[in-house]
């Protein structure tokens, strides 16, 4: 089984972070992996996107272009990649941000106020990872206990703290 999965948001919505952390579950439960990151020149406040690939064969290119998988943390995410998403995939949208409807009807949708339940959990910086606990809930793409050895080994020592947020923050996800 291949997951193709494409993120998108602005620069520091955490993307390509959650693109590493989906690549280590990947390793961690001894896939095949590939994790490509593209952003503009400006970084924060930029566009940014990052193709994950997940596979239990060698991933022949690293580009994903028709995804499995959407996750879209702003609207002109969605609507720069909602055409590619192959019929019968998953699409989760940040729908604090995220202000126009998907109008396909050949994709499953779930819309999740991320950045709403990050703020009302204290969870700063979270919404990324709220989305990717409804992924995990929807998809059974990694398991949450995989989930929680990848942010151990991605989370640098003098930011353990952080592992406990990324937690709660799956659970959250995976509750909405």
């Amino acid at each position: 089984m291949t997951h193709d999965i494409i993120l998108a948001g602005f620069g520091g919505q955490g993307i390509l972070f959650l693109g590493k952390v989906l690549a280590y579950s990947g390793l961690i439960d001894n896939k095949e992996v590939s994790w490509l990151p593209s952003y503009g020149p400006e970084m924060r406040g930029g566009t940014c996107n990052c193709s994950v690939v997940i596979s239990d064969e060698p991933v022949g290119s690293p580009l994903v272009i028709e995804p499995a998988v959407l996750i879209a943390m702003n609207s002109p995410s969605l609507e720069k990649f909602i055409g590619s998403v192959r019929p019968g995939g998953t699409v989760i949208c940040d729908s604090t941000i995220v202000d126009s409807p998907v109008t396909r009807q050949d994709v499953n949708v779930f819309y999740i106020p991320a950045t709403d339940l990050e703020t009302e959990n204290n969870l700063k910086g979270g919404a990324n990872i709220i989305l990717l606990g409804k992924l995990i809930k929807e998809t059974g793409i990694i398991s949450k206990e995989t989930f929680k050895k990848a942010i151990e080994k991605i989370v640098p020592p003098s930011k353990t703290q952080l592992i406990e947020n990324n937690m709660k923050a799956i659970q959250v996800g995976m509750d909405s």
